[in-house]
């Protein structure tokens, strides 16, 4: 599951006042945590679900979110569409819901033409031996380092490297490093495969380039400690160069590309754009109607919003959005520059009409409807059940809520594994249908759940048995079957 926090919109001044007396409204009620449709989540409830939840899940404010906002929430809309027979089979709102996606299949068809164009790498071994494209091939001996080594054993390893130095060579080479190397190649005779030697450090890439094929280097030190480095001959490294080079070849094209696409583009960052991706990054979907723009570029411009939709669009989305939250500024602006390169390259895709096919989008719809059907049918809502157990509209969706929440009770026990909503259909149904967070009940529930959690932890520690040891400086009882020590008399004078 996801930890994020709700993340707090701008808005004008005009849906302010529009709003206001809804919200003002809403959060007087701090009793309710939250709304999805004609349901409600109460403080007590959600209190109750996490401070007596089996998962060991911690009492805090992000735990709280993650129970309401991404799981109670929208399965309460799911459940209260499966109700009322909507199939959410609308092809416009889910085509604008995974935007993300369908942006990146469009950007990847247009640079996949670029490439076609790029002279496929002829893999042989005249451009191996010239290393062509940056790609090596070698094989080390590794004599690792330990953390903070003292000059002994700095001085020791040196040695057992110097030693095998001495000895080694082109026949016994695999031998040795299946011996003596500290790392995981050494199952392979310390074979490294091929390489671009960028990803290198340093001493190693600059020893490497010196050596020709077959050759074997001197002791060469970096941070991860003593290497012997030889550089594959063609008939070792062959096959797999052969299959590489052509790759490669269109990665160092693709590389140059984009650079000069960002280069005539002149893309600008706002000055505040990290902390506006931090803050984008705990909330995306409720950040994808935001207008604040975190980066400009000729003929556009990144908004928040839009980039909130790129990055739900991420098959590794919830990964991706911790690691934003918690990484340096530096890095975030990084980030935010290759997106906004995206979104040049969006727009060439643009210029060259490309499209993505009506095949394609078929199957999108399809695995829509197959999510929304399969959640449906986990949560025990799909509509035919709800209309063979209930009779009318209203009486479905009382008996889809109450499914819904015996449901999340199994969860909260640790029964089940929460069902994920893809974030196609969590924008679909919250477009769709009306829902609501409140702030202070969130902050009541939290205060609640750690009531009930200290009190269930004080009743454990009570309940635990007295050890029968005594703790150290501490007078045990006296064994039951020591008679008791009688007292002298004390002698008068």
């Amino acid at each position: 599951m996801k930890r994020s926090s709700l993340l707090v919109l701008a808005v004008s001044a005009s849906s302010l006042v529009a709003c206001s007396g809804l919200n003002d409204a809403f959060s007087a009620h701090v009793d309710t945590v939250a709304k999805a449709g004609s349901q409600e989540l109460t403080v007590t409830r959600l209190g109750d679900m996490i401070g007596k939840a089996k998962l060991g899940l911690p009492v805090n404010r992000d735990v709280a979110m993650v129970v309401s906002r991404d799981l109670w929430v929208p399965y309460q809309l799911l459940a209260m569409a499966a109700a009322r027979g909507d199939s959410l089979a609308d092809t416009k709102a889910i085509d604008a819901a995974a935007i993300g996606l369908l942006e990146n299949a469009r950007i990847s068809k247009f640079m996949q033409g670029i490439l076609d164009k790029v002279p496929a790498d002829s893999g042989g071994e005249a451009a191996y031996l010239k290393a062509d494209k940056g790609l090596f091939s070698a094989r080390h001996i590794l004599f690792k380092l330990p953390d903070n080594p003292s000059p002994i054993q700095r001085d020791s390893l040196r040695r057992a490297a110097m030693t095998v130095l001495a000895t080694v060579n082109d026949a016994n080479f695999a031998e040795l490093a299946a011996k003596y190397s500290a790392d995981n190649t050494k199952d392979r005779g310390g074979n490294l495969g091929v390489f671009p030697i960028s990803i290198m450090v340093k001493p190693f890439a600059d020893a490497l380039t010196r050596l020709k094929p077959g050759e074997i280097s001197k002791l060469v030190v970096t941070q991860f400690g003593y290497h012997i480095i030889q550089r594959n001959t063609w008939e070792r490294a062959k096959t797999e160069y052969a299959a590489q080079a052509g790759n490669r070849g269109k990665q160092v094209a693709e590389s140059l590309y984009v650079s000069s696409t960002q280069r005539s583009a002149v893309i600008e960052l706002k000055s505040d754009a990290a902390t506006t991706m931090k803050e984008l990054a705990r909330d995306p979907i409720a950040a994808r109607a935001s207008k604040t723009v975190l980066a400009t570029f000729k003929g556009g411009k990144l908004t928040a919003g839009k980039l909130a939709l790129v990055l739900l669009a991420s098959p590794n989305a919830g990964r991706l959005l911790q690691q934003v939250q918690g990484a340096p500024d530096s890095l975030v602006e990084r980030y935010v520059t290759q997106m906004a390169q995206r979104e040049v390259l969006l727009q060439r895709a643009d210029s060259a009409g490309i499209q993505i096919p009506a095949e394609e989008l078929a199957t999108l719809h399809r695995d829509f409807t197959q999510a929304v059907v399969q959640s449906w049918g986990v949560m025990r809502v799909d509509p035919k059940m709800l209309a063979d157990s209930a009779a009318t509209p209203e009486a479905r969706e009382r008996l889809a809520a109450a499914r819904v929440e015996a449901y999340v009770d199994h969860i909260m026990a640790g029964e089940v594994q929460p069902m994920p909503v893809p974030a196609p259909l969590q924008i679909v149904l919250m477009d769709k249908f009306s829902s609501k967070i409140n702030q202070a009940g969130i902050e009541r529930a939290v205060e609640r759940a750690r009531g009930l959690r200290s009190t269930a932890d004080s009743a454990k520690a009570a309940a635990q048995p007295s050890s029968a040891v005594p703790l150290p400086g501490a007078a045990g009882p006296a064994p039951a079957t020591q008679p008791p020590v009688a007292t002298p008399p004390t002698a008068k004078p």
